[in-house]
């Protein structure tokens, strides 16, 4: 371990405790509820648009639409519905937010799953998630660690909160940031993530340390 791990403790526990006295403790919670091998089709299909419509957007604004994009969606039942209907889930979904490449790489997803076909796919992912993650249409090198935590996986999003944190610490990367974290406080990872991440997008400072966003 390189980084200082008690600065980056006493960060967390205001983060912690910041989030468990917000609507943001919802949002914990039901990320303590991933279990990686327990991921079904919908929640591949609807965390994969999640990601991709999150990507360069206020998650904010995507929280507010996110269910009427659903709806367009099927509300995410199954690859082949989406496949089968693509124009008009595809339109439909413009109407709330009017990006048609967020929207194609949506439908491309569903392609893609279906193709492959979701048990054969989770197989692979399960084996090697960044890589297969990445096959996906709108999800890159950041995104793809993003879509892993939120299906259970313990990682951590390395994006530019994170990683300003954790180059102040001195931590050779966000992993290592998260897991030092994590085995600590008795967390998973992807937990400890989401609770530095909101307490940062939300506009708090730790000195010594700044962590929130420019």
């Amino acid at each position: 371990m390189s980084g200082n791990l008690e600065s980056a403790l006493e960060i967390f526990k205001r983060a912690r405790a910041y989030v468990e006295s917000s609507d943001s403790r919802r949002e914990v919670e039901w990320q303590r509820t991933r279990r990686v091998a327990q991921f079904t089709e919908t929640d591949l299909l609807r965390e994969a648009a999640w990601v991709i419509l999150c990507s360069g957007f206020r998650e904010a604004i995507v929280r507010r639409r996110f269910d009427y994009i659903s709806l367009s969606f099927c509300d995410w039942e199954t690859a082949g519905s989406i496949v089968k209907s693509a124009g008009a889930c595809r339109a439909s979904a413009l109407a709330s937010l009017g990006n048609a490449k967020k929207m194609d790489a949506i439908v491309g997803v569903a392609e893609r799953i279906y193709r492959v076909g979701f048990v054969r796919l989770k197989q692979r992912i399960l084996s090697e998630p960044i890589n297969e993650l990445r096959k996906f249409p709108f999800i890159g090198p950041v995104t793809s660690w993003h879509l892993a935590k939120n299906l259970g996986f313990e990682v951590a999003k390395p994006d530019r909160h994170l990683v300003r944190l954790c180059r102040s610490l001195g931590f050779c990367d966000v992993q290592e940031l998260c897991r030092s974290i994590a085995q600590t406080v008795g967390e998973a990872v992807h937990v400890v993530d989401l609770v530095l991440w909101r307490y940062a997008v939300d506009g708090f400072r730790s000195p010594p340390y700044g962590v929130a966003p420019t």
